[in-house]
């Protein structure tokens, strides 16, 4: 089950990703999201895959191992196509039995919605794979600095996102021994009704967040035993900086929005 979750994960590297400025980053992921919904056609699309593939290529991980991330949200992608083909009706009729039909608009929606899909947890998880925990927690920070100004708790905040982050891959491995525990003992997950398994969960949530709350006292502890007090008077051993890769970062990004502008319709 760990290796199946990407998101949350980070793998060192020295590729063009890794180096880039995590502010980049991030401001260029809530573009990229901002352009998976305004894409609304088959070149749109392609353009955006092609990015993304390009994306999976600078970061010099495994192809494979990025496209695992996909692996935990492929029920909700079937589940999506399935609905939008069942319920969203108008074009040109492919298939008729009765009252039931698949149209082209129906078609067409589910590839549109489970790209969106895909194409959002594939960015997300090369974010958290190319960007450590320490240097996203900084990024975070530093781009939502101007609230703190406002009396937002700005250092709290991208402390929790990120030690939520850095925690999926945690909760995942200790969900896994949970199950090859209870399954030693006896316990079947894959078998018999739905209703069933779903009983059979129970056996794994209440360890699952017994150990959740125990792995957050300790860190808690332990950031207290450190002396950590927040965001204030705090000095780092690595500042961040813009370089010529979060400029081409930048080009990027408009030329993605100038080409999704150009073929939206």
């Amino acid at each position: 089950m760990l290796q199946n979750i990407a998101i949350g994960q980070y793998v060192p590297g020295k590729s063009f990703l890794h180096r880039s400025d995590p502010r980049s980053k991030l401001l260029f992921i809530i573009l990229f999201a901002t352009l998976v919904f305004l894409a609304n056609n088959a070149v749109s699309y392609a353009i955006l895959v092609g990015f993304t593939l390009l994306t999976a290529v600078l970061s010099r991980l495994s192809l494979s191992y990025i496209l695992k991330s996909l692996k935990p949200v492929w029920i909700l992608i079937v589940f999506t196509v399935v609905l939008h083909i069942f319920i969203t009706k108008g074009g040109a009729v492919y298939y008729q039995l009765g009252w039931f039909s698949i149209e082209e608009n129906g078609v067409r929606q589910a590839i549109f919605i489970s790209l969106r899909l895909s194409l959002l947890v594939l960015m997300s998880s090369l974010l958290t794979l190319t960007t450590s925990p320490i240097d996203l927690t900084e990024g975070l920070e530093r781009l939502l600095g101007p609230f703190g100004r406002f009396g937002v708790p700005v250092h709290d905040i991208a402390l929790m996102m990120s030690i939520a982050l850095r925690f999926i891959p945690t909760l995942m491995e200790e969900t896994d021994k949970i199950i090859k525990a209870q399954t030693a003992r006896g316990a079947n997950f894959t078998s018999g009704s739905l209703v069933r398994r779903a009983k059979s969960l129970i056996p794994i949530a209440i360890p699952l967040f017994i150990s959740a709350f125990r792995r957050a006292e300790e860190l808690a502890l332990a950031m207290e035993a450190r002396g950590y007090r927040g965001g204030v008077g705090r000095t780092r051993l690595n500042k961040l900086s813009f370089s010529w890769r979060d400029a081409a970062v930048a080009v990027t990004g408009v030329v993605l929005v100038l080409a999704i502008g150009w073929w939206r319709v």
